[in-house]
């Protein structure tokens, strides 16, 4: 079988290993891809929004299976065109996939569906948003907190959790004011603030079955202690404690099942991965957000924990016969650590020599997943925000951890930083 994978970061590194490893699978492209996913695949220099060259591609070459990763791919159409050419293909069409292209569409859905939620209101321009901002704080004290989300696609960073009025009113300068996010920020959604501990809850559904995958936890924060601007992720780590199986049970009955049937009602059924982000609130878990594919860097620690082989599963969703698999997971615990270039997520430089990827070889119990890096010669150079991520696999979460910091020590390129306290939360609470 030859498979196309579509994207060019962490996540879709992971899907390549992870699609490689299966006795089904002949041969693997992926279209632009990055220096790692190149020792895995044949990379070739298609933009994942260029969906006529991609779909000329997977016709040339017989793709029997294409795998979309990113959501700028998924809300650009990719689904529907290769399904008109009756072609197999892993992810939602544009219409269901605005579920991550429109926050106001998502929130709506929620409150439709009865999916617990924050409380929201959508606003059109800079004028009607601070009207809302300043009736929200006219019966509220200053110092309460507010969400601000820009509407539309914004790679990840387009939400900020204010902690104040202040911080609030400063996040809609940039959004509607500035334009920081471009067109994405056309619309805004406030939402008040939900308090309590975030986790990132992946399932993959052919629009009736769904099937959930392991809970892990992202951290979005760039500094230790949660502290600066929103990333497209720091490092993640599964399972979660704090979904243990009864809150996992709530989750998929509350939030991604009523989510799923309530696409379906629209008229196209959902078919591919479906992120919920969720808050487990003093009132029980809820939904902060809905993504339309899998989470990166949350995919890097999911499927190296996964045993099944991924590729029969992701045909189960192209063909609706998803409800005939259960996939089989490692009982061990994963953790992965983002290496990111000086400055990000502001400005960055590239082009940086990555050093020391040589001595993480096989034993080393670690494995890399490139997202930002391209081949210059004879050397690997950083070619991103997110440079790479090292992943680590353990008995225990403290295990991992230990593993894949250990890993990322062997690693330098100038400018080079990370988190030192990814997971550590996870870890105080196990030693209380």
């Amino acid at each position: 079988m030859r498979v196309l994978i579509v994207g060019g970061g962490g996540r879709e590194h992971a899907l390549a290993w992870k699609i490689a490893q299966s006795p089904l699978v002949t041969k693997v492209y992926c279209a632009p891809g990055n220096a790692g996913i190149a020792r895995l695949a044949e990379c070739v220099p298609i933009a994942v929004t260029d969906v006529d060259h991609l779909l000329a591609f997977a016709v040339a070459n017989q793709v029997e299976l294409t795998v979309v990763g990113p959501e700028a791919a998924l809300m650009a159409g990719i689904v529907d065109a290769f399904e008109a050419q009756g072609l197999p293909i892993f992810g939602p069409s544009a219409e269901p996939a605005r579920i991550e292209g429109s926050k106001a569409f998502a929130k709506d859905l929620m409150r439709q569906s009865g999916i617990p939620t924050a409380e929201y209101w959508t606003c059109d321009s800079l004028p009607a948003a601070r009207e809302r901002l300043n009736n929200y704080y006219s019966s509220r004290s200053s110092e309460i907190g507010l969400v601000v989300k820009a509407d539309g696609l914004a790679a990840g960073k387009g939400v900020t959790v204010a902690a104040n009025r202040a911080e609030a009113s400063e996040a809609l300068d940039r959004i509607m004011g500035e334009r920081v996010f471009g067109a994405a920020g056309d619309r805004v959604v406030l939402e008040e603030r939900l308090y309590g501990e975030e986790a990132s809850f992946m399932a993959i559904t052919d629009g009736s079955a769904i099937v959930p995958l392991v809970p892990s936890q992202d951290h979005k924060r760039a500094l230790e202690g949660d502290l600066g601007p929103n990333t497209g992720g720091m490092g993640a780590y599964a399972p979660v404690p704090i979904i243990p199986a009864d809150t996992a049970k709530i989750v998929l009955d509350t939030i991604l099942r009523p989510a799923v049937d309530a696409i379906r009602a629209l008229g196209i059924p959902y078919r591919g991965a479906l992120y919920a982000g969720i808050i487990v609130t003093s009132e029980g878990p809820k939904c902060i957000e809905f993504n339309c594919r899998l989470g990166d860097p949350e995919t890097q620690v999911v499927l190296p924990l996964l045993e099944s082989d991924i590729v029969p599963l992701l045909l189960a969703v192209t063909d609706c016969t998803l409800d005939q698999f259960q996939p089989v997971w490692k009982q061990q615990a994963a953790a992965t650590i983002v290496a990111a270039s000086g400055g990000y997520p502001g400005l960055f430089e590239t082009g940086k020599r990555i050093k020391g990827l040589e001595r993480l070889r096989d034993d080393s119990g670690c494995i890399v997943f490139h997202s930002g890096t391209k081949q210059d010669g004879d050397s690997l150079v950083t070619d991103g925000g997110r440079v790479l991520s090292v992943t680590g696999l353990g008995d225990s979460l403290e295990d991992a951890l230990m593993t894949a910091y250990a890993g990322l020590a062997q690693i330098h390129f100038d400018g080079m930083f990370y988190r030192r306290d990814i997971g550590f939360s996870a870890l105080r609470g196990a030693a209380v």
